[in-house]
């Protein structure tokens, strides 16, 4: 056991107490709040990452509120429902966690209006949020922004922390897989933990090289519509398989190397 995980708040482990599908959805999405840790896109205990239970489609894994991604482990996550009701809560050495209000509206909405989607991850970078602020949105000049050329954009409404707004952020995604939460931050929507991850952390590099191409004050080159639009279809599910396959079992192993706690 690493030093690290020494210093990882204790819970007793749930691997004998769920089937092999959930717990092994429950390693991968500890592993990806390791990973948005790892790669500068966590927000102390802020911000949520979901995962709809295989077998069970009417409830998802969250993380408990007042953990850092960096202590988060396949037996610490959170099973609720669609409606916030608490399925599955592991036994907190010495704290009562629960799930944060503004995860459960935001991920809860798009989890109960979308069969397709299974994961969905949610940050409060710089970067992303600075370009939540611009009215010109993400602009689609590199490679790496074209492939969100159709993103979503929801206006801000305050914390989302009434249920109210869950129809418009639904409606803000529509059948895409990313969106800027205008005044807030980002957000993707994919099939799997591996895609999910795939795609918040190439939508953080566009929003990263949007921030600083802008900050230098020189015109910037912006491709043609059409090669805009090829770009995009390219990145398509339909022309490439499922984004982030490969990248993830590389990934896990750099887990393993600096702290494989996340796996109890």
């Amino acid at each position: 056991m690493s030093v690290h995980a020494l210093k990882t708040r204790r819970v007793a482990t749930l691997k004998e107490k769920v089937s092999p599908e959930e717990w092994q959805a429950r390693v991968d999405l500890a592993a990806c709040y390791r990973l948005v840790d790892l790669y500068g896109m966590s927000d102390l205990i802020a911000n949520h990452i979901s995962l709809r239970v295989p077998g069970e489609p009417e409830a998802f894994l969250i993380n408990a509120y007042g953990m850092l991604y960096e202590e988060i482990t396949a037996s610490s996550l959170i099973k609720i429902d669609h409606d916030g009701n608490v399925l599955a809560k592991p036994e907190f050495d010495g704290a009562d966690y629960n799930v944060n209000r503004a995860g459960f509206v935001i991920h809860s909405a798009i989890h109960a209006a979308r069969e397709d989607v299974h994961c969905v991850l949610h940050t409060h970078t710089v970067a992303g949020m600075a370009v939540s602020t611009m009215e010109c949105g993400l602009l689609p000049n590199t490679q790496t922004s074209m492939r969100f050329a159709e993103i979503g954009y929801h206006d801000y409404q305050g914390v989302a922390v009434n249920l109210e707004e869950r129809a418009d952020l639904v409606k803000s995604l529509g059948s895409k897989n990313a969106l800027i939460l205008r005044n807030h931050g980002l957000l993707v929507a994919c099939g799997t933990v591996p895609e999910a991850f795939n795609a918040m952390h190439r939508l953080e590099l566009s929003c990263r090289t949007q921030v600083a191409a802008m900050s230098c004050g020189t015109k910037l080159v912006q491709p043609s519509q059409n090669i805009v639009v090829a770009t995009y279809n390219m990145y398509q599910p339909k022309t490439r398989g499922g984004f982030g396959l490969r990248d993830w079992p590389a990934l896990l192993r750099k887990l393993d190397r600096i702290d494989p706690s996340f796996r109890e």
